[in-house]
């Protein structure tokens, strides 16, 4: 069982930065892929970024460019660094994991997830 704790959410003013951190612990596996998902106010939830045990990175259009995902290995700690925020960015942030090793942007294709943090961008 893999557990997954978001924090670094917060309000913030547009143009702003915030980085999110996702920390894992349970079983570690060779292969693994994570990702973040957001789901804003009324909407469905969608792919934000994902990175794989190889490092990887796949980022949607919305937020290439702005967003930029890691991990630390050592820390078993996933991060968002979120750049040049704007009000369209505010929804729960979830972080996921996938011990299949493909990152995904499909939400269902991860086996595990956090609890949300919220990141409300104001204008």
């Amino acid at each position: 069982q893999v557990q997954l704790v978001e924090s670094g959410g917060g309000l913030v003013q547009a143009g702003d930065s915030l980085r999110l951190s996702c920390a894992a612990s349970g079983p570690a596996f060779s292969s693994y892929a994570m990702g973040w998902f957001r789901r804003a106010p009324g909407k469905e939830r969608v792919f934000v970024a994902n990175i794989n045990w190889r490092g990887d990175t796949y980022y949607a259009d919305s937020v290439k460019g702005r967003f930029t995902i890691s991990t630390d290995n050592a820390k078993n700690t996933m991060y968002l660094q979120m750049n040049s925020l704007k009000p369209d960015d505010t929804a729960v942030y979830y972080c996921a994991y996938t011990f299949s090793g493909r990152a995904s942007v499909l939400f269902w294709q991860y086996d595990y997830w956090g609890q949300g943090t919220q990141v409300t961008v104001s204008s």
